[in-house]
């Protein structure tokens, strides 16, 4: 690739968005972020607790304002927060500053993959974990294709492979 171009991975929790940007920005020798973390790192707190203390819209305005700073720098692949694309500045902004991937999992790798993870404030509500999952796909799924240059299911592959793939359809655009 001549120019690195900005790769942005989107999906719902536990689609590997954070594993395969890191396998993708080490393969391409570019400089990797996860939004959810960029958040914790400035806020000092964690994303569960901003949830607490803010709420979810307010914890949407930080994320918003951090892709926002993180989609302007070049040569980078960002990992979103699965909601990250309720905000229509934000698909506006992933579309026209990068390669926009979305990583696709069915709702049963997503309960196993995040059945032990305390820190995702969303699975903390009354719902059961699968009506959530079912709940979010429905408002988001539309949400991620219509910005997806890529799409690629994460079910079956290893992190690597996922991120060989999406190298290598980079590399075909």
């Amino acid at each position: 690739m001549a120019e690195k171009r900005n790769i942005f991975l989107i999906g719902p929790m536990g689609a590997g968005k954070s594993t395969i940007g890191r396998q993708i920005a080490q393969q391409l020798g570019m400089e990797f972020f996860d939004s959810d973390q960029e958040i914790e790192k400035r806020t000092g707190a964690d994303i569960a607790w901003i949830f607490d203390l803010e709420g979810e819209d307010g914890f949407r305005a930080r994320e918003e304002k951090v892709i926002n700073e993180l989609t302007e720098k070049q040569g980078v692949v960002l990992a979103t927060g699965g909601g990250s694309v309720l905000s229509k500045e934000t698909r506006n902004r992933l579309s026209a500053r990068g390669i926009v991937v979305y990583l696709e999992t069915t709702i049963e790798k997503q309960m196993a993959r995040t059945q032990k993870d305390k820190r995702r404030p969303l699975l903390q509500g009354g719902n059961t974990p699968r009506e959530l999952y079912e709940e979010l796909a429905g408002e988001r799924e539309p949400l991620y294709e219509e910005i997806a240059d890529i799409t690629i299911k994460t079910d079956e592959q290893s992190a690597k492979g996922v991120a060989n793939y999406i190298i290598e359809k980079i590399e075909q655009i």
